[in-house]
Formats: C-alpha cells, structure tokens, sequence
C-alpha cells in the first residue's frame, strides 16, 4: 500500500527547498519547513509567498487556493519539529559535512520507518547515509529548478539503500504529479552528467574565443530548440555550482570532459557567479534579475547594414530536401534563383515541392496567390552548372562526400565570376579542403543552414583561415536579409551545434551500454528535468545513428579526444543496419 505523506518535513528552504515545500503543499501535504534559525524564517515565508502570488497573478491558482496552501506550512527554526513526519526531505547547500550532520540528527528525532531523503544534484548519496544508523532509509530525490515548474524528479539509490525507501520515494514524486526515474549513485546522476559535460565544453568555446556568448547560446536556441543557450544556463545555475558539480564529477570519473575550464574559477574569483551576482557571462540589471543589460561585449548589430558585395542573383546546386528549401528561402526574399540538378526530373522535383509549400501556405491563409507566383516566377532550374556563370553566390547542398564536393568547387571556380561567393552547406566537412581545389579561396565560406531551410532560422557561418573580411561580412548580412539568424565560427569539425549536440549524444549512448539507465528514463530525464525538445536517443533514431556516426567519428578525428571516441553500441547498432527511423529500427523499433 502506498503512504499517505500526511505530513512532510523539509530541511533547508532556500530556492530549491522553498519550491518543494511549495509544492507538497499544493498537493494537499501538511509540510514543516525547517530553517537555520529564527532570522531566516521571514525571508523563507516571503520565498513560498513569492512564488506562490506569481502563480495566483497567472491564474494557475486561485486565492482561496493559496490560502489553503499557507495554512499547510509550518515554518519553524527547531529541527525536532520533523518527529512525526512521514517522510523528510533535506535540500541544504551541497556541503557533505553539513548534509552529514543534519542527516545523523534527524536519525535522532524521527521514527524508525521514516524515509531521509537528500536533494543533493552531485554529492554520493552513500557519504550521507552512512552518517546515519540505518543508511538504508537514506534516499536521493533530486528536484529541478524551478521546482513548481519542472515535472521531474530523479530518484537515487545508493548500494545499500532499501527498495521499501526507493518505492516511497517514487510514490510521493507520483503524488506530487512529477516524472520520476530510477538512478544510480554517481556525481550528476542523469540530467546533470549529460548536461555539465555540454556546458563546460561551451564554456570552452567561449575562453578559446571559437564564437561569442551571443552566438553559442543562439546556435543551440535556434538549431536545437533548447529554452536556453548554455552559458546563460550557467548563469541561471550559478558558475560557482556548476564549478563544485563539474569538480566532483571529475575527481569520480576522471573525465577530461568533466574538468572545469579554468575560465569558470577565474570567473568565481572575480565574483562573477551569474544572476545571483549580477554579472556571470552576461550582465544584468541587477542580482538576481533576469533581465540582460548591455555591456562591453554585446555586439552592434546593423540590421540593414549594406553588404560589401553585391548579392543580386542566387546559385544553389542540389535538389534534395535542403537545397530545395535553400532555393525557396533565397526565392522568398526577393532574390533571382539559378538552381542546378543532375537531370531534368530533379529540376522539376524541385520547382513541384516549392509550389506544393507555396500552396499549402496560401490554403492556410499566410500567403497569397500573387506572392507565390512571384517566388516561383524567380526560379530558372538547370541540369548545366555552367548557367552558374552569372550569379553572385553559389550555395552548394550535395552529399556530404568530401571527393564530391571537391569536384564540384574545382568546377565552380572554372566557371564562376570574378568576386562570386561560393558557399557550402557541409555541417561537419573541413571546407578549407574545398577553398584550396580553387584558384580563389578567399571567396569560399561555409553557409550551413539547419533542416528544414524554409523553418529553421540559424545559419552557421563558419569562415576558413583564407577567407576574405568581406565574404564574411556579405554572408552575415546576406543571412540577415533572407530571415535567418547568422552566428559566426570557424573552420573546425562541427562548427558550434555538432560539436556541442553530437558529443552529448554519445555520452547519453555509454550511459546506456554501461546499463546504468535505461534508454527510456534517459529520455524521460533530459526531456522533464531540462526541457529539452527532445531525449537524446529520440533524436539519435530521428537524425539517423549511420550519420551520428559518422559526425561523433569527424569530431574524434580532429580533436582527439578520448571522450568524443564513439561508443561502441553506436558502432555495432550501425553495423548491424539500425539506423533509427528510416530502418524502422534503431535505439527503438518504429
């Protein structure tokens, strides 16, 4: 039989503490929270109240509601008010010996078959328990921030830990209304060990000045569909945190992944901790705040800056998804469009695809006949590059072979004008090695848009050791001009997604080779406890794990990393042709 969870106790109401007070109360649980001393009760009480006015203002409860709730709180400084808990709940600063002591006082006052669990997001549950008499009652249950947002809780269970404890655990997370996984006892456990790994390599695309802040947490915004990018992540978190959880994972799987980049301790120093302090990687109106402030570092953007070449007409060459939706992008904003395929019914699958996407817009009311019209009226498809010989840049959308797209940049450079930008789509392909097929590689960049084209607002643009200022420039305004959003990086395996998305991936993949999760609650983890769009292995089946691989296996290759080497099950999977979605089998069967 399930407990009841009449009545719960929870030691340490800070922000996180405050939100799972608020919660048990909102469902229905009389809670003790229990603070340091009789100073922090006040502000404790206007924490709860805070956040609980918020809701009431979005109509998320009434007021009758958020009396009710109050009248569920007790709050008090004496730590032996918890007696007759059914179950308490510690959630104080990550500090073992703190953790350790309330931990073996609270043995103490409660009853014999009280469940103690932890918050701790990084300590090892073990050390906590075996502060106490009974380690086995000794749970982790480790909320997401913002607690009465985040549906999602990760129960953790140690060697010794009690199923009778993991099972009570799971069962209040079930009455709370919250997701709930299984996990081990490790630093991070799930959500943090997949995630801490992706932040601390971000941060060292930004000390290695490889992109600006702006630009790496766009990328990920916009070609990932994250909420938020990751050094504002860190922000949110706090760099001294994220720091303390970097560090003891480190020291526990010496991971070179895991090493905090020494930027994050020089940061900590000056106090720039992120909105707690006002200042971390961006700057805010104050601490606390949420609102960005410009300051040294946010850049100018002129949004109709002129660009230094002259972008009249449009080259594509290609006639697959993206550089259909290329060809309609460039169309869309007003440009003269010279598409190149290898026979005449590609030609014509192009211009049909963009006429059935020009259709299904006009049924939808977004746009009208006259204007669709006009899009295709700018269109001249060809099966002969040499009708490339006018345009003023060329955007190239073939396979992703290197042999080919050699080939193909040796023929653009014969036949192309002088001061043409030739431009590829490769997303992880060193297109340095495309420039130097030509006699001019100061005209080639990288121009990688996200699939689908006509949806996806970012544009990579990523410009080799021989690209000219100007190329630059033009392409960055010319992304402006068509709708996108560009951000800037250079020639390197991945450019800023991939490098950052592909090996978070792949960790995600030894986390289950190594069974300590399984493929759903990892899923279920990243999805609930970071609201991602989507879990790791859903979007490993839907992007395809032969092209993962072969992604995982460019990043390993140019950076040398023994943490980018892929996993193992990623290879046999693609061995064995489980390819994910389009196989009908991958990490699932479809």
């Amino acid at each position: 039989m399930a407990p009841e969870f009449s009545k719960v106790g929870v030691v340490g109401v800070g922000v996180m503490g405050a939100g799972i007070v608020e919660v048990l109360a909102r469902n229905g649980i009389e809670v003790v929270a229990v603070v340091k001393d009789d100073a922090g009760i006040a502000p404790a009480k206007a924490r709860v109240d805070t956040s609980v006015a918020r809701a009431v203002a979005r109509g998320k409860m009434d007021q009758a509601q958020a009396e009710a709730l109050a009248a569920r709180v007790t709050f008090t400084a004496d730590l032996a008010s918890v007696k007759d808990c059914d179950l308490v709940i510690e959630a104080v600063p990550d500090q073992l010996a703190l953790k350790q002591r309330i931990f073996a006082d609270l043995e103490g006052i409660v009853g014999a078959d009280t469940v103690l669990a932890t918050n701790t997001s990084a300590l090892s549950l073990i050390e906590v328990a075996v502060a106490t008499k009974t380690p086995s009652r000794v749970v982790g249950m480790h909320f997401f921030n913002p607690v009465p947002v985040l549906p999602f809780v990760e129960v953790v269970r140690s060697v010794i830990t009690s199923n009778e404890a993991v099972d009570t655990a799971h069962a209040l997370a079930e009455k709370l209304g919250k997701q709930h996984v299984s996990a081990g006892d490790r630093p991070g456990f799930i959500v943090f060990d997949l995630t801490f790994a992706y932040l601390n390599h971000a941060v060292q695309m930004y000390e290695n000045k490889y992109a600006t802040r702006e630009d790496i947490d766009a990328a990920m915004q916009l070609g990932c569909g994250l909420r938020m990018g990751p050094l504002l992540t860190l922000d949110l978190i706090g760099l001294d945190t994220a720091y303390e959880v970097l560090t003891r994972m480190y020291e526990d799987d010496g991971d070179r992944l895991h090493a905090p980049r020494p930027i994050l301790k020089q940061m900590i120093a000056a106090g720039l901790l992120g909105r707690k302090t006002g200042r971390g990687f961006y700057t805010y109106a104050g601490p606390g705040s949420s609102e960005i402030v410009a300051d040294a570092q946010t850049p100018t953007i002129g949004a109709d800056a002129a660009l230094p070449r002259s972008i009249e007409k449009v080259g594509v060459v290609g006639s697959g998804t993206m550089a259909t939706g290329i060809v309609e992008v460039f169309a869309k904003a007003g440009y003269d469009v010279v598409y190149v395929a290898r026979g005449q019914d590609k030609v014509d699958g192009v211009t049909a695809a963009i006429a059935k996407g020009q259709q299904r817009m006009i049924d939808k009311g977004r746009l009208t006949q006259q204007d669709a019209d006009a899009v295709l009226a700018r269109l001249t498809g060809s099966t002969t590059r040499e009708d490339l010989k006018d345009v003023d840049i060329v955007v190239e959308a073939i396979a992703e072979d290197l042999a080919v797209k050699q080939e193909l940049f040796r023929d653009l450079d014969r036949i192309c004008k002088p001061g043409a930008i030739l431009a590829t789509t490769t997303s992880s392909l060193p297109i340095i090695q495309c420039a130097m097929q030509t006699s001019r590689p100061g005209d080639v960049i990288g121009m990688h848009f996200f699939n689908p084209a006509q949806v996806m607002r970012l544009i990579e643009v990523v410009d080799t050791v021989l690209t000219d200022a100007d190329v630059v420039e033009t392409t960055v305004a010319l992304s402006r001009k068509i709708g996108k959003h560009p951000v800037q990086c250079g020639d390197r395996s991945g450019f800023i997604v991939n490098a950052l998305l592909f090996p978070y991936l792949n960790e995600a993949i030894r986390m289950l080779e190594g069974h300590y999760a399984t493929a759903d609650d990892i899923d279920t983890a990243m999805r609930s406890g970071t609201r991602y769009p989507m879990g790791p292995f859903e979007l490993l089946d839907v992007v395809g794990l032969d092209v993962s691989l072969a992604i995982q296996n460019e990043l390993y290759t140019e950076f040398h990393e023994p943490g980018f080497k892929p996993a193992p099950l990623l290879e046999h999977l693609v061995t064995a042709g489980y390819l994910g979605r389009k196989t009908k089998k991958g990490f699932r069967n479809y």
